[in-house]
């Protein structure tokens, strides 16, 4: 049986998407605080343990500000679900690594929403610049939104992260080697090597389905 929330725990998690909208990042305990006029970090708490208890957000460990709504929390207030941009990242050479830069913005469609699970990986959205993926349809500007995951499989579109920033490639193994294949015949593959890491994987292009679900509402 599907959990029920109170009005005051419905608020609470209102409050926290309004937060997210407005101003671009999750709220801190104290401005829940004062939003909901209790007189004590504890009661902000005791609400937070019970959504994230239930299955409607998560909050992550050291972090302030580490509040995330997830597919339930968006469903039971009948939204759009919202992810952050952080930045860019390249379809050509390493760039500066991605931050995070205060917007949210809806997630269009329903075709992505097979690959947000209930596993409830940490989902954001990336601009691309460069050409190197082009075979792949990801074109200079493009928005991607990605999944951080625990494993990648062979043909995976991933983010990788090294020490020269961050790019865009397709993850491959192939005859006991791993290296970053870009789509573009002009670019040469990357060796996969110790101090690379993965930051996540592409679930869908943004400025495609935007395209089509554009057009399918002229």
């Amino acid at each position: 049986m599907e959990n029920t929330l109170t009005k005051k725990q419905k608020n609470v998690l209102e409050l926290i998407y309004n937060f997210l909208k407005d101003s671009g990042f999750p709220p801190s305990l104290a401005d829940l605080k004062m939003e909901l006029g209790v007189s004590s970090n504890q009661a902000v708490l005791n609400y937070l343990v019970i959504l994230e208890k239930n299955g409607y957000l998560k909050r992550e460990e050291g972090l302030a500000r580490g509040i995330r709504i997830l597919s339930k929390g968006f469903k039971v207030l009948n939204v759009e679900q919202i992810a952050p941009v952080v930045g860019d990242s390249s379809c050509g050479h390493f760039v500066e690594a991605i931050s995070e830069v205060g917007k949210w913005i809806s997630l269009p469609g329903t075709v992505w929403k097979d690959d947000v699970t209930e596993s409830e990986e940490k989902t954001y959205i990336i601009q691309v610049h460069g050409d190197s993926m082009i075979n792949a349809g990801i074109f200079d500007g493009d928005m991607l939104l990605i999944k951080q995951s625990r494993e990648y499989k062979n043909g995976d579109i991933v983010v990788a992260r090294g020490d020269d920033g961050t790019t865009v490639k397709r993850f491959v193994y192939e005859d006991k080697k791993v290296f970053l294949k870009p789509e573009n015949p002009s670019y040469k593959n990357i060796p996969f090597y110790e101090d690379l890491f993965l930051d996540g994987k592409v679930i869908a292009n943004l400025t495609t389905l935007k395209r089509l679900y554009g057009a399918k509402n002229n």
